[in-house]
């Protein structure tokens, strides 16, 4: 499996190919093609046929699915872009002075994603005897429904950048890349693609529009337009994040624009599953997390949570993490929460407030937040800092899946926020200042506490004893 993950890596991200270190021929034009066409067919194709036949509540995740599938399948081949946007974006960074693709083979790539995506139009159009219509929801405009698109674009190709073109990956040989790539399909598929239809792919748009044309035709190119914007979104902040790839060196900065650009996503992502009544939400929200803190966590720790940041602080076990640059993280958590908050409110023009359920008190409210809080920031501690616990490549899974945990058992009772940046965010525009604060507070005192218990459950003797025996 190592041989064909570095294979990927290398094709996909660098100039030189490596597997001519490993002694190994690199695949032929022709199958990268053919395997880019496999990909981005089984991709649209499945698109289709979830959204004509399959359950309205895994559509998205059968999506994501696989597209995480095919990766996995054929990233060492052809490098598993199945989407013009993600070309476009490695086109761009090698451009920047980065990791990435020459232009021709972005031209070839793209010609091949979108006939592929045409051809699996027609496919399942012919199967089912429908078409998925592409066009902004009902009461959404173009421009929102072209927000949704760039933003969540940008999300997939600065994912790929970071988990698949960073140099660091070729020495980490990371397992999670296909994981993360997928998703942020699923991420998108809830919130935004109840305002969109969820494309985020100008082979999806085009292949979708198309196979519909007797229904109307012309949304896909708006649809693409606004999509290319995503993919030179993330080259520029690729660059921003990472500028030891580009030939600088990293500072402060990129550690606070990513947790900036983390929880933007994540709260973004909460924000628009909660205004479309998503049923989903809970793992549309968990693979924002996941999938953002697999792109950044070697640059900021990703941490993308005040109570998170409480509780590396107060476990003293991350020495760079000192008292200025713990708040100047918790700043720059708030206000992406903030902004994302105004964002999906232009999008929607409507925004809920921070409260507990019907049924239910501010007390419930807050013991709940507590005990979940608590759980998310005790794993983060686990998997990422102790030598005996750590989950060098499933740390991003075990913390996003916390939200699953999390929203699905207790998003009733508090809303299942779990995070100061979220609460003061969703609060920003939608109301219940006063509720947000309680749960703030309640959020970083289950930061603290999870330190308190991991101080005695992971001693720092034992950890630094298993972390000089490996």
């Amino acid at each position: 499996v190592i041989p064909y993950i570095s294979a990927y890596r290398t094709i996909h991200c660098t100039p030189q190919p490596c597997l001519t270190n490993m002694g190994m021929a690199e695949p032929s034009m022709t199958a990268k093609c053919i395997a880019e066409f496999v990909g981005t067919f089984m991709l649209v194709f499945t698109v289709g046929c979830a959204q004509l036949t399959g359950e309205s509540d895994f559509a998205g995740f059968a999506i994501g699915t696989v597209l995480f599938v095919v990766i996995l399948c054929l990233g060492g081949i052809c490098g598993g872009n199945f989407n013009p946007c993600v070309s476009v974006s490695l086109g761009l960074s090698k451009t920047l002075g980065g990791p990435g693709m020459d232009w021709r083979t972005v031209e070839i790539y793209c010609c091949v994603q979108v006939l592929a995506g045409l051809l699996a139009g027609a496919c399942f159009t012919l199967l089912l005897g429908a078409t998925v219509n592409v066009a902004p929801a009902t009461g959404f405009s173009v421009f929102s429904a072209g927000i949704c698109e760039t933003l969540y674009t940008f999300m997939l190709s600065f994912v790929v950048l970071n988990v698949a073109a960073a140099s660091k990956n070729i020495k980490e040989k990371n397992q999670y890349f296909a994981l993360a790539i997928g998703f942020c399909v699923v991420a998108g598929a809830y919130g935004a693609g109840a305002v969109s239809g969820g494309c985020f792919n100008p082979a999806v748009a085009l292949g979708l529009d198309v196979s519909s044309m007797r229904s109307g035709f012309g949304y896909s190119l708006i649809y693409v337009v606004f999509e290319l914007i995503g993919a030179v979104l993330a080259a520029v902040m690729f660059k921003l994040v990472r500028p030891e790839d580009f030939g600088g060196s990293r500072s402060t900065i990129q550690m606070y624009l990513s947790e900036f650009l983390g929880v933007y996503m994540l709260v973004l992502t909460v924000g628009l599953n909660v205004n479309a009544g998503a049923s989903a939400a809970a793992l549309s929200i968990a693979a924002s997390l996941t999938s953002m803190i697999f792109a950044l966590g070697d640059v900021s720790g990703a941490h993308l949570n005040p109570a998170v940041t409480c509780a590396v602080y107060s476990s003293g076990r991350d020495g760079s993490l000192g008292a200025g640059k713990a708040f100047m993280y918790m700043i720059s958590q708030l206000i992406g929460g903030m902004c994302a908050g105004m964002t999906y409110y232009i999008i929607s023009g409507t925004a809920s407030g921070v409260a507990p359920g019907k049924t239910y008190n501010l007390m419930q409210a807050l013991i709940a937040e507590f005990i979940f809080t608590f759980l998310i920031s005790f794993t983060v501690l686990c998997v990422a800092l102790s030598p005996r616990t750590k989950a060098s490549h499933f740390f991003g899974l075990a913390i996003g899946f916390c939200v699953v945990v999390g929203g699905f058992s207790i998003g009733n009772i508090s809303g299942g926020s779990l995070n100061p940046a979220v609460s003061v965010g969703v609060a920003s525009v939608g109301g219940g200042f006063s509720n947000a604060a309680a749960y703030c507070v309640v959020e970083l005192l289950a930061g603290a506490a999870a330190a308190t218990v991991f101080k005695v459950t992971h001693d720092e003797e034992l950890d630094n004893e298993a972390k000089s025996f490996s």
